[in-house]
């Protein structure tokens, strides 16, 4: 994936440079010389897709600092002298308040950056390891940049994501999101049309067309995005986005009914299975016909064609599809968090 351009990162690897490194060198030169110092992780600003509208919360220059777990007694220290050496704002943008402590410069544990995002602290090594690990939130991992890491700790984990996923897990995660596109998308869609099942219509189709643009992302070889910026970075990939753009846009129009888009979910179908025979992933097969009451399951079938060619160690290994790492750690978090803290990153007020 291809992140975009972002002022508050360019602007924040300055105010680094300039400001804060010194100062960490001088005053917590221990820390500095074990901990990894960038721009990375949660927010919008890190995959350059930041506007006036993601500046309502936890938005400012950041400086996010990764520290071994070892090392964070000594952070006490850092988070409570460095605010007062630092300017309350550099080139006029404030210095960003986030999740975890610090203002400007937010110190927390490697390991459990890591564990709250992508489930391990190490380097995947196993099919296993990568298969447990949320696609939507590796970007997490991999995405902004890293200034400073003389350990180069966390710059090897990211380069091994960055190296994306080694080819059994890739065809694993493909096989299965053929499985929720055409079982539990274009079929389910199809039962619900048929016994007018508005809700449970309505609730699929939004699936499909999140699972038929993923689909496209694993074709592609690129990561996908958590759900908000899956469409705008879809829209930049070099297979497929030309040909199911026009589709997803038509589907999702008003006057689009449903028969019409349980079409275009079955013409995306054909172009998502061309792209896998074209990449290799499955044989090339006859042309299938599908059903008046099951619709047309063709990716079912690559499915099925996938994962029997796939090593036995991995078929009943489900790929995880949910950021259930980061939930675990938002949860506890706002467990943590005064009532009315937590309403001011809401923006809720006192009607």
């Amino acid at each position: 994936m291809n992140f975009k351009k972002s002022e508050i990162l360019e602007i924040s690897r300055r105010f680094f440079s300039e400001i804060v490194l010194p100062i960490l060198e001088k005053d917590f030169p221990e820390i500095v010389r074990n901990s990894a110092c960038g721009f990375f992780g949660y927010g919008s600003e890190c995959l350059g897709m930041d506007d006036h509208y993601s500046q309502d919360h936890h938005f400012g220059l950041r400086i996010n600092m990764l520290v071994p777990n070892h090392m964070m007694d000594q952070t006490a220290q850092l988070v409570k002298i460095l605010p007062d050496k630092l300017p309350s704002s550099y080139q006029e943008i404030s210095l960003r308040v986030g999740h975890v402590e610090g203002i400007g410069v937010t110190p927390e544990s490697l390991e459990g950056f890591l564990s709250r995002t992508i489930g391990i602290t190490f380097e995947p090594k196993t099919f296993e390891d990568w298969l447990k690990i949320p696609e939507e939130d590796i970007i997490h991992v991999i995405n902004g940049q890293v200034w400073h890491d003389p350990t180069q700790r966390f710059s090897r984990i990211r380069s091994v994501l960055q190296g994306y996923y080694p080819d059994p897990v890739w065809k694993r995660r493909i096989a299965h999101w053929c499985r929720y596109f055409s079982g539990m998308g274009l079929y389910a869609l199809k039962r619900a049309v048929l016994r007018r099942n508005w809700i449970y219509a309505t609730t699929t189709f939004g699936r499909t067309l999140k699972w038929s643009m993923e689909l496209a992302f694993l074709l592609n070889r690129t990561y996908f995005p958590y759900d908000k910026w899956l469409y705008p970075f879809f829209e930049e990939l070099p297979f497929l986005a030309a040909e199911m753009k026009p589709l997803l846009d038509e589907a999702v129009l008003a006057q689009s009914d449903w028969e019409r888009r349980i079409q275009i979910f079955e013409q995306i179908s054909d172009l998502l299975d061309q792209q896998m025979v074209d990449l290799q992933i499955v044989p090339p097969h006859p042309r299938f016909a599908g059903s008046p009451t099951s619709g047309y399951r063709l990716l079912e079938h690559n499915y099925a064609a996938i994962m029997q060619t796939l090593p036995a160690d991995i078929v009943s290994l489900v790929p995880l599809w949910d950021q259930v790492y980061l939930e675990s750690f938002h949860s506890g978090y706002v467990a943590q968090l005064p009532i009315e803290d937590w309403d001011r990153v809401l923006n809720l007020t006192i009607d």
